[in-house]
């Protein structure tokens, strides 16, 4: 069953058919939307945010996208400027807002088919200009020196990445990759890096406090505040993947680790179809990276031997050269 909650377009949303089980109408701050809901159960939520006291305020969505289920609200946006800015958009769609309108077929379309990420990435903001201007790395408006790194002054590649890494068979590696990868970065290549491990607690052991562990109901939030970074490392575990830029499937290609995961689904290769697949903690090489592909009928991206985490020295530059994230 749904919940409407309307405003001063009441009229329009008169139109829509669908079951409603509770309706509110009239205006009402932010706090009292999400006390009278926090513990209400509801299909959908249809709000017209000017239902919301201050509705142009991008503090209440935040308000709102901490205290209610984003994924199940819809907004109802009236037609004034405000809300035809590209950054109030993108702002909306960092707190995990993705269903959104401004007319009533937009609007009951949304009801029974909601938008994941993929389907407003392209209306996402995330990445601040960056240019190499007189020798130093501009970054929004502010200029920073040019660090040195091995193979010589940071290069213009695309920045502020979001990329999900996402074990298929079980253990393998995700979580050391997604540091490995941070570390690698930011030390051998002069690039700000955040790697974030979502609903887990192992990085812990590597004792460095810059890395970050969040509950999955958080993870807007820290990304919302992590644009800064010119590469955020997500380890997805059960995460919906929608959130991030690209997302690469690890997969340790054992007899064991292979026959384990089609015991569990049968299905699992055909689903990753299309997908970045690399091969981790591996030395498959050569023909049997061409068998796997053949039994499999996927596409590997990459292969990554095991890799030695206590060493500093580069070990996943060809993997970050293939991702775009640096460049040679």
């Amino acid at each position: 069953m749904n919940v409407l909650i309307t405003n001063r377009q009441e009229s329009v949303l008169a139109g829509l058919e669908i079951e409603i089980i509770k309706t509110l109408r009239g205006e009402y701050d932010v706090e009292e939307i999400i006390g009278q809901f926090a513990n209400f159960f509801f299909g959908r939520m249809i709000l017209d945010v000017t239902a919301i006291k201050n509705y142009k305020d991008i503090i209440n969505y935040q308000k709102l996208s901490i205290g209610l289920p984003v994924d199940k609200i819809i907004l109802m946006l009236p037609s004034e400027p405000e809300f035809d800015n590209p950054n109030f958009i993108s702002q909306l769609i960092s707190m995990g807002f993705y269903n959104f309108g401004k007319t009533l077929s937009e609007i009951s379309y949304l009801v029974n088919n909601p938008n994941t990420y993929k389907d407003v990435a392209h209306l996402h903001q995330l990445s601040p200009i960056v240019n190499n201007v007189n020798s130093g790395v501009v970054v929004g408006n502010v200029q920073a020196p040019t660090q040195a790194v091995a193979n010589g002054p940071i290069q213009s590649v695309p920045v502020s990445k979001i990329i999900g890494l996402k074990n298929v068979t079980n253990g393998a590696g995700a979580t050391t990759l997604a540091y490995l990868m941070k570390r690698e970065l930011e030390t051998i290549h002069g690039r700000s890096a955040l790697a974030i491990e979502v609903n887990k607690r192992e990085f812990m052991y590597f004792n460095d406090p810059s890395l970050m562990s969040v509950n999955k109901q958080d993870l807007m939030q820290e990304l919302l505040k992590s644009r800064s970074y010119n590469v955020v490392i997500i380890d997805l575990n059960d995460c919906d993947p929608s959130v991030c830029d690209e997302v690469i499937y690890l997969i340790e290609p054992s007899i064991l680790k292979l026959n384990k995961l089609m015991k569990l689904d049968n299905n699992a290769f055909d689903k990753l179809k299309g997908t970045k697949v690399v091969l981790n903690k591996t030395l498959v090489s050569g023909g049997n990276i061409d068998t796997f592909e053949y039994e499999t009928g996927l596409k590997v991206f990459d292969v990554i031997k095991p890799l030695d985490d206590r060493s500093s020295k580069p070990m996943l530059t060809d993997f970050l050269v293939k991702l775009g994230l640096i460049t040679k």
